[in-house]
């Protein structure tokens, strides 16, 4: 563990949960930082304000009550719109603007957007100058390591982050040609690291204690981003926080984490958090949007035990949060290998 700062905010821990769009909402950031992420990026939302109206847009804007800082990341190709999108954002209870420009996505890259803009270097340039100009609070990047493997550009656009003002750079370890069964990869965030004086957080694989360390070793990133890997395992946090720094973390010491057998996480805990965080989706959205969205995160929860497909096709069709909750408890109570699927 190491001390870790975006701006003026000096945060608990350098664990940082990805913005994941459908995953990483209000009610899954929180459960994430009460396990040991020292922050949270919300989802993005694009810089087109005239899709905010959107209901799906209307929650990803939604940071009443959400324990800062607050880190919205913007989507968008057009400076002056997403200068105005970081204003906005601000305003609605946001501390750090995160900008993407790592997002994949086909309908995102058509539009030359997210990781397309790699290809731009001088439109890279010309967006973050305008973002940092605009707002009078830290802000961020999200970039991959280039559009492909022979066309790698981490180092140029690290620079280019550096002289815009840009706070913290994150970079997940593959080209947006790579796809995930392609391993991420750590050369070029080791590059960055030693090349351009950038406040640097790794992203890509990053799925358990040992490869955090190894990673963070191995880079020299000040910090790591945790992406797929929380999904159905926010503790995770918790647990890297606890082998990196075990007499450190204050957050594993003031939260003890029960175990069960093989030193996994306990039944009972588990339940314990499925049951808060599926309460919270439910409170957030409402009924029947917030049953419809529990049920990805009940089927995270459940992959590696015996009989989840099954279970998937039957607990999809119920419809109330009351049924829904209390069937995936039971699923879970009846799962004795449940305590050493975690670790």
């Amino acid at each position: 563990m190491r001390p870790f700062s975006i701006g003026p905010y000096q945060l608990a821990n350098n664990l940082v949960l990805a913005p994941m769009a459908g995953v990483s909402d209000r009610p899954y950031r929180a459960i994430c930082r009460e396990q040991g992420a020292g922050l949270a990026v919300a989802e993005m939302v694009s810089s087109d304000t005239s899709l905010w109206s959107s209901r799906k847009s209307i929650r990803r804007l939604d940071y009443s009550g959400e324990t800062g800082p607050v880190v919205a990341q913007i989507l968008g190709t057009d400076p002056d719109a997403m200068a105005e999108a970081a204003r906005i954002n601000l305003d609605l209870g946001a501390h750090i603007i995160d900008i993407n420009m790592g997002c994949p996505a086909k309908k995102v890259c058509k539009v030359a957007a997210g990781s397309a803009l790699l290809r731009d270097e001088a439109l890279v340039g010309r967006i973050l100058e305008r973002v940092v100009a605009a707002v009078a609070a830290p802000v961020t990047l999200k970039i991959r390591t280039g559009w492909s493997p022979e066309g790698r550009n981490a180092v140029e656009i690290a620079r280019i982050a550096r002289e815009s003002g840009i706070a913290a750079l994150t970079v997940h370890g593959r080209t947006r040609a790579c796809s995930y069964a392609t391993p991420a990869e750590y050369d070029s965030i080791r590059r960055i690291a030693e090349e351009v004086d950038i406040t640097l957080i790794a992203n890509g694989d990053i799925d358990s204690p040992e490869r955090a360390r190894r990673i963070l070793d191995y880079t020299g990133a000040d910090a790591i981003m945790i992406g797929r890997a929380a999904q159905g395992r926010p503790w995770i946090f918790r647990e890297i926080a606890a082998a990196l720094a075990p007499r450190q973390s204050d957050q594993t010491a003031m939260h003890p984490q029960p175990h069960g057998a093989g030193g996994a996480p306990s039944q009972d805990w588990i339940k314990d958090i499925v049951r808060a965080h599926l309460e919270a989706l439910y409170a957030f959205y409402g009924e029947p949007q917030g049953v419809r969205i529990a049920r990805k995160h009940i089927g995270w929860y459940c992959r590696k035990l015996h009989g989840a497909a099954a279970f998937r096709q039957a607990i999809n069709r119920t419809e109330s949060p009351a049924d829904q909750l209390s069937q995936a408890l039971a699923f879970l109570d009846h799962s004795p290998e449940m305590e050493t699927q975690a670790a």
